[in-house]
């Protein structure tokens, strides 16, 4: 854990310069290009929320090299090196999941209803003995119900094979 946090932390001082001359160089652009005061809440007045809300997220970076980022197709040789290594770790971790996906075995068709079936049974006994008092066996009374939450058990214990 240590180790993440220095790596993520971990920045030489061209790295925060070009960072920081690269937003001080799009607000500089964003200020020679805005608007009046007064057309700019007009405008803001008139846009829909969403517009509004795309602009305030924006953060100096343009969505499209951020959808390249997520997507995997950006061009790593202009990406920083903090942004190329979370690439790395975000390329490592799908493969180790496909990996552990394609290693699960699952259950056979069969499976599933093989253990409803066995706890329907199991209830289906313990009302048929509840309703007639001596059925499904006659002659071994109470332990109808210890055959019914035998079968029901069954059917439960199967359950925590199921994948």
């Amino acid at each position: 854990m240590l180790m993440a946090d220095e790596e993520l932390h971990e920045t030489n001082a061209q790295d925060q310069e070009d960072w920081q001359n690269q937003a001080q160089t799009t607000d500089e652009a964003a200020e020679t290009t805005e608007a009046p005061a007064a057309d700019r809440t007009a405008a803001a007045e008139d846009a829909p929320a969403d517009e509004t809300a795309d602009e305030d997220e924006d953060y100096g970076i343009p969505m499209d090299k951020v959808e390249a980022v997520l997507n995997a197709t950006a061009d790593k040789a202009s990406l920083t090196p903090q942004m190329q290594r979370m690439m790395q770790r975000q390329a490592e971790n799908t493969r180790r999941v496909e990996e552990s996906i394609k290693g699960t075995k699952s259950n056979p068709r069969w499976f599933v209803p093989l253990f409803c079936t066995f706890m329907i049974i199991g209830l289906v006994w313990a009302v048929v003995y509840y309703l007639t008092g001596n059925y499904p066996i006659p002659g071994i009374d109470a332990w109808n119900l210890a055959i019914a939450l035998g079968i029901i058990l069954i059917g439960f214990l199967m359950t925590m094979w199921w994948r």
